[in-house]
């Protein structure tokens, strides 16, 4: 099938995030398939990088952007928002007349959604709207919304009237699935394409670093770590509270905490206050290429999200990372969780925000047993079948062929 799709982005490549690692997995497996993508962001994607340039070429990819708007009215709440949402539809115009694409495929936030279905109606080009996350969930851990407030209910609401008026809608797991039907959304408009790693860049049983475990500090010591965005959600605040338990039975423990995010500064002072602090390695944000050299010196991955919607709700990305390395995960169990762990078969789960079933089962994890090579297995194997990108990203192809095969119809 050869065809030409638009994606509608909030930002993208060279800024790093869980956002941009999907998309551009999604444009590579896309072009592999041999489909063309052309590919706009929001204004959003300027604010966080702080340049503008109208035409990007990034790793062989063009990306095109979208400025900010400036007037004094565009700064308002609220009418800040319509502002976005006006830059990009502009700027989408351009862009959909300069390449013309075959389909419009739009990706959460809502905003997006919104611009793209004004500028997919105006060009009868089939749109398809993708649903990563619900912004308002988002919003509500990161102190910017409140649950069931005036501005979520708002959002909420958008967002279902992109996704009615969509012509197709895919997501990134069931859980989004679920509560999008249960909004009264056909189920057979929504088709789940779910978060998956790349197999060719983890490899099982490979040894750690020697220098970067001396550098680090963690010669032999046993590791637990995480590996992601620190962000309230993620729950790292229990595993430090449990470390001190921990050391007293495994003295030699250490947590290996790689990244960064806004509960950095938080997570260091608690850690000092725990009296943990030499027990604590926080490496900041590391490249992306380098991660796997991680991955290969910790012992068990702990995933110790909070129970909350978007929790409950989404499936993150690093668990699966850390499975196809191999690794032992150990993760709350919250919804997200328990669409890819099925406990001790592919990995363990401890009841979300339990702190002594986390100190129970890491102590756990910490003996040995045979059972735990066979659950790294096992893991591998479940990426490898079921969570590689071609394999996920080849569902766009039905999606696709049904869009067009209504649109050529009419």
């Amino acid at each position: 099938m050869s065809l030409r799709v638009l994606h509608v982005l909030d930002h993208s490549i060279p800024l790093h995030s869980g956002y941009t690692f999907r998309t551009r997995a999604i444009i590579d497996n896309q072009r592999a398939l041999g489909w063309e993508t052309e590919h706009i962001t929001s204004p959003k994607h300027v604010v966080a990088s702080g340049a503008f340039k109208a035409k990007e070429n990034i790793d062989g990819l063009v990306f095109y952007r979208t400025n900010l708007p400036n007037s004094f009215l565009d700064k308002l709440p609220v009418l800040d928002q319509w502002a976005m949402i006006n830059a990009l539809a502009r700027r989408l115009e351009q862009v959909v007349i300069d390449v013309k694409p075959d389909i419009i495929h739009a990706h959460s936030p809502v905003l997006n959604g919104l611009a793209a279905l004004r500028v997919a109606r105006l060009y009868r080009t089939p749109i398809v709207y993708e649903v990563r996350a619900f912004w308002e969930d988002a919003a509500v851990d990161h102190g910017t919304c409140k649950e069931w407030g005036a501005r979520y209910r708002i959002t909420r609401a958008l967002e279902s009237y992109v996704v009615n008026r969509a012509n197709a809608v895919t997501t990134i797991c069931e859980g989004l699935r679920s509560d999008l039907i249960g909004r009264g959304v056909r189920e057979d408009k929504i088709t789940v394409i779910p978060n998956a790693v790349d197999i060719s860049h983890f490899t099982v049983g490979s040894e750690a670093d020697p220098t970067l475990a001396d550098e680090l500090g963690l010669l032999n010591m046993v590791v637990l770590g995480f590996i992601g965005s620190f962000y309230a959600y993620e729950g790292l605040d229990l595993l430090l509270r449990a470390m001190p338990h921990i050391i007293k039975i495994k003295p030699n423990t250490r947590i290996l905490l790689v990244g960064g995010g806004p509960q950095e500064k938080y997570l260091h002072q608690l850690a000092n206050d725990l009296g943990i602090m030499d027990k604590v390695i926080f490496t900041g944000r590391v490249p992306h290429d380098q991660v796997h050299r991680y991955y290969d010196l910790i012992d068990v991955l702990v995933y110790p999200r909070i129970s909350m919607r978007l929790t409950e709700l989404v499936t993150p990305l690093k668990p699966l990372e850390a499975m196809a390395q191999g690794r032992l995960v150990l993760a709350s169990s919250v919804g997200g969780h328990r669409e890819l762990i099925e406990s001790n078969v592919n990995g363990l789960l401890f009841t979300a925000g339990d702190k002594m079933d986390l100190i129970e089962n890491v102590l756990k994890l910490l003996e040995k047993n045979q059972r735990w090579d066979v659950i790294r297995l096992t893991a591998r194997r479940f990426v490898e079948k079921q969570r590689n990108w071609m394999g996920s990203v080849s569902r766009y192809r039905d999606v696709y062929q049904e869009l067009l095969g209504r649109h050529h119809g009419k």
